[in-house]
């Protein structure tokens, strides 16, 4: 799907997509649960990766247009089951500790950009325990069986890894320990996981920095769920207010355990010349912090390493998209420069790279310039309403499929 789009300035109101963040942890939790409601439920891709991985784990599951509820969970089956993760990487590292930890062997399928992403870090860990992982170059089996005890993995690689051992060790058998090296990026989605236990009614204590106890004899519980506002799809939206729009965005919450809250504070940063941020525990808002800073003065970027592992490597290809609009870019291990460069109308097509944070950041180099999206399906994955949110907020976008 291609998108046209014209220079054009946004404004208007519009409610928050729902937190993706969020809504995977609930209906992973209230699967273990064997019930519950979860409400406030966008089903983007990388949802119904996440309710098809649901089901894999024997739940029974009625859906509305916004609602999921939870009716059961055949807490028997011991077959091997099969996990189809599509592109979703937080489906698949949350959910192999989880399947470890329920069934004798698993199998995880998924797409060839998504199993490439990496599972080292369970890889190495489960070797210790006595697991099996074998890794292909679109599924990858697990075989054997998640007992509780001592764990510890690396801060700096991805925070989906501990909030998977933190979502299966409840039901590992026997009080368990998760210890986090440092560095540790990403801790606001660790404090969403230990948000949503709670409702659950799993008791995590973190009676050392970075240094988790999950306590022996728990279980998770049903409860209502209502999902929050997203700030990392919102702050695509916010964005437009940097290039003069006036977008306003209801339902976020100021006080958030969402990390990419951080956004608002970015934006005003970049209105500087000579700006530094640090990327580390925002990884999400890479792609439309470089898009702003483009516009703007240009800035230097630091934390940046990680994000060679996202749906694209986002430093590389936001770079060869700035490069378009004539804006220069510096690619070193762990951090970016977006230089200060005057924007052109690109004359060439701009591309995905089938991810979909980087169609949202050139939608908004695009309401400046004009310019022509490929790929611009990508944003799928999380917010398949973001075109015709773009719509009511006055953006000329035509859509070429």
């Amino acid at each position: 799907m291609d998108v046209i789009i014209k220079p054009c300035r946004l404004s208007g109101t519009v409610n928050a997509p729902p937190s993706k963040s969020y809504a995977h942890r609930a209906l992973i939790c209230a699967a273990l649960a064997g019930g519950g409601t979860v409400a406030g439920i966008e089903y983007s891709n990388d949802i119904l990766a996440t309710l098809d991985c649901v089901k894999a784990l024997g739940a029974a599951v009625r859906q509305s247009e916004n609602t999921v509820e939870i009716l059961s969970r055949n807490t028997d089956a011991r077959h091997e089951p099969i996990f189809d993760c599509r592109e979703s990487g937080s489906t698949l590292r949350f959910f192999i500790p989880v399947a470890a930890a329920l069934f004798d062997s698993a199998v995880f399928t998924g797409s060839a950009r998504l199993i490439e992403r990496g599972t080292g870090v369970y890889e190495k860990l489960f070797e210790q325990k006595g697991i099996k992982v074998e890794k292909g170059k679109t599924g990858i089996k697990i075989t054997g069986r998640l007992t509780g005890g001592e764990f510890e993995i690396a801060g700096n690689i991805s925070s989906q890894f501990a909030t998977g051992l933190l979502l299966a060790l409840p039901l590992a058998g026997r009080g368990s320990v998760l210890k986090i090296t440092p560095p540790v990026e990403s801790r606001p989605y660790i404090d969403i996981t230990l948000d949503v236990l709670e409702k659950y009614g799993i008791r995590v204590a973190e009676k050392e920095k970075n240094v988790f106890y999950s306590e022996d004899g728990q279980g998770y519980n049903p409860c209502y769920t209502a999902i929050p506002g997203d700030w990392s799809n919102a702050a695509a939206l916010l964005a437009f207010n940097s290039a003069g729009g006036d977008v306003r965005v209801n339902g976020l919450d100021e006080n958030s355990a969402q990390g990419d809250r951080f956004c608002v504070e970015a934006f005003e940063t970049l209105e500087n010349k000579n700006a530094v941020i640090d990327l580390s525990d925002f990884p999400d808002l890479a792609p439309v912090l470089f898009a702003v800073a483009a516009a703007k003065h240009g800035a230097i970027f630091t934390g940046t390493k990680r994000l060679a592992i996202k749906e694209s490597d986002r430093a590389s290809s936001m770079a060869r998209e700035l490069e378009k609009f004539g804006v220069k870019s510096e690619i070193s291990e762990n951090s970016v420069k977006i230089f200060d460069c005057p924007l052109k109308c690109p004359s060439l097509p701009l591309s995905s790279h089938n991810d979909h944070r980087v169609v949202m950041a050139l939608s908004f180099l695009a309401s400046i310039t004009g310019g022509r999206i490929s790929g611009a399906q990508a944003v799928e994955k999380s917010y398949p309403r973001f075109f015709e949110t773009l719509r009511s907020l006055s953006m000329e976008v035509r859509i070429e499929t």
